[in-house]
């Protein structure tokens, strides 16, 4: 049996739990049907060498697009990650110049010192709907045109093409994160806009095919996930506000 969307879970066993198949975001639909409606053709021209592969592209493109359910976690303290994927880089940087600083409106933006930025790399397997770190309202949502480069590269957050979206929680803690397109991935896909008050885990948008997502953490706070560990959008918890601890980890 499948939960319930908004089904409260927790720690002691309270709620249910069971496998579904994902839904599709239908972002992706359109791309289905046409990777869909290709193979059907060349399938009915007899074309089998064509129509194989063209199945296991429909496939392949819904999976991209799948939009599975999360369960997140409501915890104060916590900074859950943006994105499915692998901790590339974990980095003491000073956050984007388009996040510092006030904006045209006179609202505040991110202190102009270095923080923990964590970046999470996005494989053509991975879940590509992006969620919001914290609960608050959309500060600022940035758009810059850029290069089209290996988004597992340091210099991929300054010159990509990206999107950058401030969040600010009721009590003033603001979380910058960035979602940088790479080598395979063509566009950014928002579902938020500024002004909109998000929960945390929120799905706030989507990169296509392949792709990045930078974390930038507030001051005095370290990371709790470990460079080379795969991390879930809306689940794993990035790190615990105000909390400074060195974490080590053994791969094997």
């Amino acid at each position: 049996m499948g939960r319930m969307a908004g089904e409260l879970m927790d720690n002691k066993g309270r709620g249910e739990a069971g496998w579904n198949w994902p839904a599709i975001h239908p972002e992706g639909r359109k791309f289905g049907l046409i990777a869909a409606a290709a193979s059907l053709g060349t399938a009915l021209l007899a074309w089998e060498t064509i129509a194989w592969p063209l199945a296991f592209l429909t496939l392949g493109v819904l999976a991209f697009f799948r939009d599975p359910e999360r369960v997140v976690p409501q915890d104060e303290r916590a900074i859950v990650s943006p994105a499915d994927g692998l901790v590339s880089l974990i980095m003491q940087v000073e956050p984007p110049a388009e996040l510092q600083g006030l904006d045209g409106s006179g609202a505040n933006g991110l202190p102009a010192r270095p923080v923990t930025r964590i970046s999470i790399f996005m494989s053509v397997f991975d879940v590509h709907i992006n969620r919001s770190p914290i609960g608050g309202i959309v500060r600022r949502l940035v758009y810059v045109p850029g290069k089209f480069m290996n988004a597992d590269l340091d210099k991929a957050s300054e010159e990509n093409e990206r999107q950058h979206i401030l969040v600010e929680r009721a009590d003033g803690v603001m979380i910058g994160f960035t979602q940088i397109a790479g080598l395979v991935a063509r566009r950014i896909v928002p579902f938020v806009k500024p002004g909109d008050f998000l929960a945390v885990g929120q799905r706030v948008g989507l990169i296509r095919f392949g792709s990045r997502v930078d974390v930038y953490l507030p001051a005095g706070t370290d990371s709790k996930v470990l460079v080379g560990q795969k991390v879930i959008a809306g689940e794993t918890v990035l790190a615990e506000i105000g909390q400074q601890l060195l974490i080590e980890g053994v791969a094997q």
